[in-house]
Formats: structure tokens, sequence, C-alpha cells
């Protein structure tokens, strides 16, 4: 019997460490919602009568969980800025592959949904502080969202047309652009047009703004681009920017269409300037005989150097340096007396252009 209830007690003790190690079962957790998280990135962009809008599409749930499956993301416009209603969807972007919409990529990889809205005359307006709002909805399996993405504006006011004669001609002080303005609609107070001329390499993707012009009253415009390099291909465009005023709020602007690109090889076949102010001294008496020459610096940026020319009365020319003269200044000690000598200076590019020649400069050896 003593050894009956020792044998049960160690049972007992058994069952109680047992019990002791095994975990309790928390609260259980209601189901996920399976709501996407709201967009927070929403941004927007406005070319012409078109809007860009790209967000990064979401990956959790409301309840901090991974979302299982996307369903449409819908794509909301209205006039009022308080308003929260997205009834008047202006389109929708189909959900990502199950692979993104899952998280299954890493967890630092961004995927970037966008969508386009083309503007209708309807929806814009002749109030320069008119405004378009849009916002996104992400829509689950079962049609249901969490609510509204953040809102952004672009402006409402119509778009001008791009020039439709944007020509261009490489002279040498630069890349000589023309065009012919647009008609403009009559004045809107808080609205004001200019034109944005812009330059890209061709071997690349990157635009470079060489000049605005506001609007006058002529109708031709030209600009002139010196800060493009020789021996290139370049492409460029133009376009009509509304520049938006209105009182209390920071100045916003957007850019119309663009013009076909008009294509440029700026090729250099244009000499420096022709050397001018050319003197020649030559040495005094008793003294090593040599012609000291001075002329006023050829400012070209891309001068190389200069060539010296040299020749006697009803003689042949000759070139007296075989480099290139880096300075405005040379010195003739081939020279002898009771000669009489004529000289003259070319300015030569680093592309080999080379200049006329200066006016002649004489002196007489004694």
């Amino acid at each position: 019997m003593k050894l009956a209830r020792t044998f049960y007690g160690v049972i007992c003790a058994v069952v109680a460490v047992s019990l002791t190690n095994c975990g309790v079962p928390g609260i259980p957790r209601p189901p996920s919602l399976n709501l996407a998280q709201p967009i927070s990135d929403l941004r927007a962009v406005r070319k012409g009568d078109k809007v860009f809008l790209a967000w990064t599409v979401p990956v959790d749930t409301t309840d901090g969980t991974r979302m299982k499956k996307l369903g449409v993301t819908r794509i909301c416009r209205n006039s009022d800025a308080t308003s929260r209603d997205c009834s008047n969807s202006v389109g929708t972007v189909g959900p990502p592959p199950a692979e993104e919409a899952s998280g299954k990529h890493s967890a630092t990889q961004k995927t970037t949904e966008n969508y386009t809205d083309q503007l209708s005359k309807a929806a814009l307006s002749d109030n320069s502080a008119g405004e378009l709002f849009y916002a996104v909805s992400v829509l689950n399996q079962n049609g249901r969202t969490a609510g509204l993405s953040n809102k952004v504006a672009v402006s409402a006011v119509p778009a001008l047309p791009p020039p439709t004669d944007l020509g261009a001609a490489v002279t040498a002080t630069g890349i000589a652009l023309r065009w012919s303005g647009v008609s403009q609609a009559a004045d809107t107070p808080g609205l004001r047009h200019l034109y944005r001329i812009y330059r890209r390499e061709a071997s690349t993707k990157v635009d470079i703004v060489v000049g605005e012009l506001a609007f006058e009253a002529s109708n031709t415009y030209s600009l002139v681009d010196h800060s493009f390099e020789w021996e290139k291909t370049y492409d460029y465009r133009a376009t009509v920017v509304q520049v938006i005023h209105v009182d209390a709020q920071p100045q916003k602007q957007f850019e119309g269409d663009d013009t076909a690109p008009v294509r440029v090889f700026a090729h250099d076949i244009f000499p420096p300037a022709v050397p001018s102010g050319l003197q020649a001294v030559s040495s005094g008496p008793g003294q090593e005989q040599f012609v000291d020459l001075i002329w006023t610096p050829d400012t070209d940026p891309d001068l190389a150097g200069y060539n010296i020319f040299r020749h006697e009365e009803g003689g042949s020319e000759q070139k007296l340096n075989a480099g290139l003269v880096r300075t405005p200044a040379f010195r003739d000690s081939k020279v002898l007396p009771g000669h009489t000598y004529f000289y003259a200076v070319s300015a030569v590019d680093t592309r080999g252009n080379e200049s006329t020649r200066s006016a002649e400069a004489k002196e007489s050896v004694r």
C-alpha cells in the first residue's frame, strides 16, 4: 500500500512538470480583413493634357500582416479638395503579379505602379486657381478598401500647344534656335507663359534647359545656345510653360507638350577671329639682329595658337614657326641687315580651322 502511494506520487509529479512546461494557449486573434495599407506616396506630374501618377504598391495589411492578394486599384479625381469620395473613378489599374502582391519578394524591394490620366476639356478650368485632386484606393480580392491614399493636386488650367516650326542652325557663335509664337487666349489673372528650350545629347537621355523666354508681342523668337560642345550631335525641343501665381500660395507651373525634336550636328568649320594690332620692331644698332612681333591676343575659347608669316618685297611668303605659337608674341632672329620684311599672323583653333592673315606689319633691319 505504501509502495502504491509512492508510485502514485511520482506519476503526479511527472504530470505536474509536464503541465508546467507546456505552453498555455493565448487569446484567439480574429481573422485578418486582408485590407491593404492605404498608399502614402502618391505622386502626380502634369505634362500637356496628361497627368502621370505613380505610387508604391502596398504589401502589408492594416493588421500588420502580409497582404495575401490585391484587387484592382481605383484612380480617383475630384475638383474639390475636401472630397473623400471615389465614386467618380477615372480608371483602374489591375492587380500586380501574385508573387509581388503576396510579399514573396525581398522586404526592401519596392514595386512601383503608374497610371496616365488623359484630361478632357470638360475637366479643365479657365480659373488660374482651379486644381484637380487625385487619390488612389487599393481594393482587396473582395472589393473592399481601407481608404484613400494621400491626395495630390495639379493645375486645371488648359495647356497651350507647342511651337510648330522650331529650327536650329550651327553658327560660329553657337547653335541658333528660332521659332514662331503660339496663339494665346485672353489674359488670365495670375497666369503667365514662357517658352522653355531643352537640349539632349543624342547618345544620352539627359535633358538640359538651355534657355527660357517670356511671351512677347512679337511672333518670332530666337535664342543662341553657347553651352554645347563641338563635334557632338544634339536634339533640341521647345515647350510652353504655364506659370501660375495665386495669392498666399507658392508659385506653380507645368509644361505643355513638346515640339518634335530638331537634330543638329555641331560641326566646327568656323575659324578663330583674325588677329589684329600686329606690330614689328627691329633691334637697335650694335645688337644681335632680330625683329620682335606683338599683337592683340585672340579671345576665342578654342584657340590653339598662331602661325607667323613673312615675305620681302616681291618675294614669296614663308611660315616662320614649326609649331603653333601659343602667346601673342614672336621673335624673328633670321633677318639680315639692309632688308625690309613684311609680317602677318593667323589664328588656329583646336580643330585646325585657321583664320585669314592679319593686316601686314613692315619693318626694316639696319
